[in-house]
């Protein structure tokens, strides 16, 4: 990785910067990863501790098992990562980047738990993008947004 990546929670209360990856971008479609993220996967990533620091704020923590931790904000509740214990690194939410789009999958596990609509995506009907629209959130409430931009600023709340 030849940059910094940057990232946060949706309200900006937390950022985070990571100087390396590891070669394990992935999503994990277990039971526990499905309610920690509310969605039917989640997409993470390895952070090794050393090239990783919070930058603002500090995420709130659930024990999700004896030697697993979860982050997230307590403000607007973005789920940030996991943590085990014995780790020398951290799992980020892929979402949770900056730039989510420059980090590709490399493999998926916890396909026990694989829910069925994820193989419908594919098929679903197009209704367009909200992103062409309003590129800072979904069209019609862009006067009333909240959510952080993605890209480090140097004030927060950002007005």
């Amino acid at each position: 990785m030849s940059k910094t990546l940057y990232g946060g929670c949706q309200c900006g209360s937390i950022r985070f910067s990571a100087k390396s990856l590891l070669d394990n971008p992935h999503v994990c479609h277990c039971r526990m990863c499905q309610k920690a993220s509310g969605n039917f996967f989640s997409a993470l990533v390895g952070v090794p501790l050393n090239d990783f620091t919070w930058t603002r704020g500090n995420p709130h923590v659930f024990r999700s098992s004896e030697f697993v931790e979860r982050g997230f904000c307590h403000k607007c509740g973005t789920p940030l990562f996991f943590k085990h214990d014995k780790n020398a690194h951290i799992s980020m939410t892929i979402g949770s980047f900056d730039e989510p789009k420059d980090i590709p999958l490399e493999f998926q596990l916890g396909m026990e738990s694989r829910l069925p609509q994820v193989d419908q995506l594919a098929h679903l009907k197009d209704y367009g993008s909200t992103e062409q629209n309003d590129p800072d959130g979904s069209t019609g409430i862009k006067d009333t947004n909240r959510q952080h931009p993605d890209h480090e600023t140097t004030e927060w709340p950002v007005p």
